[in-house]
């Protein structure tokens, strides 16, 4: 029977659960990196031994780890992220201009088909990637010197490539969000790009439904059909069918339509999930109950997965890569908080169980079915 392998990234170290087919019970293995803020890690889809992770620390800076043995081992590979497109400056808040200064990795995002080839989105937002293993990188800053550039701004968490994704089916073609600047989009493997956000109303811009400066929280979409992509963003749930050209809100009778994490069910194109918080300022589930929702028809109609999952005096959050599917029958969901809990579904959401409790707080979750 396949195996389910979770990675989790938390402010102290970096975890990884494995369980069989059944997804029953579970072994821990960490903290990897102790003591480091592990931002993202991720395996190849290429390679089920080959895994990328992100730790930092403010004594040592950023250093890309590599494992070729599901995590047993792990080996730094390079710490010398360098910008090497135009300097430039981007916005601030107070509308000044601030240099360009590399500070973290957020997202790691290996090919679909090279072990060595893997992407890094990094704040100050710009986008690179390394062909040997993450022993070199080269940035793509055909991304950074896009025109709008100087008017991209820190979200509240900072100003950072958070989000990846690469098209299984039109070669050359993907997809970064930044926070806050919006979503782009590559028809020639990150040479060029060009911002797809028509279609969202961003409230707090001096105009709501400007090209750039939209705070998205997070996009996905499903292999098989990647032309129809779903946002959560900074209020509002979206949908897009047509490759990210416009975009619709789907966030229907969600109880709140701010959050950060969502995922598309790996066998279902139209069932997607959510975690709902209750605003931009208190970072915590509706009414103190943790709950998923699922939506079964691309959006709008949602229902609220609650078994197992605390429904009373629960102020955790799910942070933007905090949830993840396997490839299982049925689909397992993940998620993460930061309580330090990890909570696993095996029939697609129906019920809940933690994995672990008393982790550091959870920044990232991702999953490897395994064969």
């Amino acid at each position: 029977m396949s195996e389910a392998r979770v990675l989790v990234g938390t402010r102290k170290g970096a975890f990884i659960l494995t369980s069989e087919g059944r997804r029953g019970r579970w072994k821990v293995d960490g903290p990897h990196f102790a003591g480091w803020e592990v931002w993202h890690l991720k395996g190849s889809p290429a390679d089920p031994n080959r895994l990328y992770a992100a730790p930092s620390t403010g004594w040592h800076g950023q250093v890309i780890q590599r494992s070729d043995d599901g995590g047993a081992t792990w080996e730094a590979v390079d710490n010398k992220l360098v910008y090497a497109g135009t300097p430039g400056t981007h916005q601030w808040y107070d509308g000044t201009q601030h240099p360009w200064e590399f500070k973290r990795v957020w997202h790691l995002e290996p090919s679909l088909t090279d072990p060595d080839t893997v992407y890094a989105g990094v704040e100050d937002a710009a986008l690179f990637r390394s062909v040997d293993g993450g022993r070199s990188w080269q940035e793509l800053a055909g991304l950074r010197e896009h025109p709008s550039g100087p008017q991209w701004m820190p979200g509240a968490g900072g100003m950072g490539v958070h989000t990846i994704l690469l098209d299984p089916v039109h070669p050359g073609r993907m997809y970064v969000a930044i926070s806050a600047a919006g979503v782009f989009r590559s028809d020639d493997s990150g040479a060029t790009w060009r911002p797809v956000n028509r279609g969202l109303k961003s409230e707090f811009l001096p105009s709501p439904e400007a090209e750039v400066g939209h705070c998205v929280h997070r996009i996905a979409m499903h292999p098989a059909r990647p032309d129809v992509l779903y946002m959560q963003k900074h209020w509002d749930v979206m949908r897009s069918d047509d490759a990210g050209e416009s975009w619709h809100e789907v966030s229907g009778n969600l109880p709140s339509d701010f959050g950060f994490p969502i995922d598309v069910h790996a066998h279902e194109p139209e069932t997607i999930y959510v975690v709902p918080i209750k605003s931009d300022a208190e970072h915590f589930p509706p009414e103190g109950k943790l709950r998923v929702y699922r939506s079964r028809t691309g959006g709008n109609e949602w229902e609220a997965l609650t078994e197992g999952l605390p429904q009373s005096d629960c102020y955790v959050n799910v942070l933007r890569d905090a949830m993840a599917v396997d490839a299982h029958h049925p689909c397992g969901i993940y998620f993460g908080t930061t309580g330090g809990q990890v909570y696993a579904s095996a029939d697609a959401g129906d019920s809940w169980a933690p994995i672990v409790r008393d982790l550091p707080a959870v920044l990232s979750v991702e999953v490897q079915t395994l064969p």
